[in-house]
């Protein structure tokens, strides 16, 4: 079962306990591809030796399983990825191409031009001697074009057929745009007065929430704090304003040793002093969807909400309500 269980493990995206040790063997291994000297700059590195830093790489990335190590390959990418382009540009769009001037001189060459007396060699192996005022021979060079090609030649128009269809040309008639005669419908004007805007109920909740955590004799699970069966939305609403309290300090989140469950409650905010003294903010980001929601209120049995439903906030506008 233990063999199985890691199995599964080294299967997933993101694992938080992969061993320590292996951690540290990727983070050592990209920065040495990372430090690299030949990375500095395009010229230093071939291309053949850049393939097999981005080869090391994606095996590297293969035991990937948290996000510092991710990122590291997301830096080497970018080097690579820079060198990749600058390796590109330095390469000549005709290298390699075809001369039309070279095969042109060869092709004259090989026909008996160009030199007086010299000795060439024709399709049948046998030398032949030209003269200056010698014509150019394309018989050798046809005889070389069919040895390469079976098709039956076939005659065809140098200047295209012989007969030729002249196009008509089309006159598209534009019409005149006409304004219609029916009555025009402007947009609502809205103005400042024509807007009623919803109270602010933020303030109002957030106070509501610390008074429910003052109440509480003994920390709270914070789903069973935050959760509502009937509303989805209020439950996102109400892990909203606790964020505040945590930010704010006047609220603690923590893992009971326990239980092993998520504990919030009301605690005393920190002083300016205890900032100077050294005492620092940290942030963390809890995703709530409507899967977690649900296990959430199966896993702890909620069957009613802690915090009180809320109606759906409106706004007027214009004489219409809108929530």
């Amino acid at each position: 079962m233990e063999v199985e269980a890691n199995s599964q493990r080294s299967d997933l995206a993101y694992d938080p306990d992969q061993d320590r040790d292996e951690k540290r063997e990727i983070r050592k291994n990209y920065r040495s591809l990372q430090e690299d000297e030949s990375l500095l700059s395009a010229n230093a590195i071939g291309v053949d030796s850049l393939t097999q830093r981005i080869q090391a790489a994606d095996k590297l990335f293969k035991r990937v399983k948290g996000p510092q190590e991710a990122t590291l390959d997301s830096a080497f990418l970018v080097t690579a990825s820079n060198l990749g382009a600058a390796k590109a540009r330095q390469m000549r769009a005709d290298a390699g191409g075809f001369d039309v001037d070279d095969f042109v001189a060869k092709l004259v060459t090989f026909m008996g031009g160009r030199w007086e007396g010299e000795e060439r060699i024709d399709a049948d192996d046998e030398t032949v001697e030209f003269e200056a005022d010698q014509t150019l021979n394309w018989e050798l060079i046809g005889r070389r074009a069919l040895a390469k090609s079976r098709r039956v030649p076939a005659t065809d128009f140098m200047l295209g057929p012989l007969s030729v269809e002249q196009k008509k040309r089309t006159v598209v008639k534009r019409t005149r745009l006409e304004k219609s005669d029916e009555v025009e419908k402007r947009p609502q004007e809205l103005k400042e007065d024509d807007i009623e805007k919803s109270e602010n109920e933020t303030t109002k909740n957030v106070v509501m929430v610390e008074n429910f955590l003052t109440k509480q004799k003994a920390p709270i699970n914070i789903f069973r704090l935050i959760v509502n069966p009937q509303s989805f939305g209020q439950s996102v609403e109400n892990l909203f304003y606790l964020s505040f309290l945590i930010r704010d300090g006047k609220a603690a989140l923590e893992i009971d040793v326990d239980s092993g469950e998520p504990i919030v409650w009301l605690c005393e905010a920190p002083t300016d002093q205890d900032y100077a003294e050294g005492l620092r903010k940290k942030q963390m980001v809890m995703e709530l969807d409507v899967e977690t929601w649900k296990k959430a209120i199966e896993v702890f049995d909620i069957k009613e909400s802690a915090m009180p439903t809320r109606k759906a906030a409106r706004t007027k506008l214009g004489g219409k309500w809108y929530g």
